[in-house]
Formats: structure tokens, C-alpha cells, sequence
């Protein structure tokens, strides 16, 4: 799962139309795809932030164009 680097899920909508920060943590590969939907989370001990929140996010030419 992909770590969302947000504060919040709010926040995260707030930057629809840029590219997505993130962070993977799969040690299989790349979860990343720069078109279609990816499902991450915002880890508090990870990225310092104090939400934990789950989304997914639709991409499309590696902008952000949804957050559900």
C-alpha cells in the first residue's frame, strides 16, 4: 500500500490537478501508476503528520484528477 504524504484526506483534494506524494513500501515492486487507481493511507509514524486517513485516488497522466 502506497503511503499518502498529506495531512489530511482534505487536504489531499486540495492538490487535484498535481502530481501525487507519496511514498511505496511494497517490497515486490512499483505499486505506482501514473494512470488509474491507487489505494494508500497516511501513516502518522511515518510522515509525521497526525491523521491517519485511507483514500483512493484516481490518476490520469500522473496528475491527481480524484479522491475518494
Amino acid at each position: 500500500m502506497l503511503i499518502f504524504n498529506y495531512p489530511s484526506k482534505k487536504n489531499m483534494k486540495e492538490f487535484i490537478g498535481k502530481p501525487l506524494c507519496y511514498r511505496e513500501t511494497s517490497i515486490f515492486g512499483n505499486e505506482y501508476v501514473p494512470d488509474g487507481n491507487l489505494t494508500g493511507c497516511n501513516r502518522p509514524h511515518i510522515t509525521g503528520h497526525s491523521r491517519e486517513f485511507f483514500a483512493t485516488v484516481t490518476l490520469k497522466d500522473g496528475l491527481i484528477t480524484k479522491v475518494k
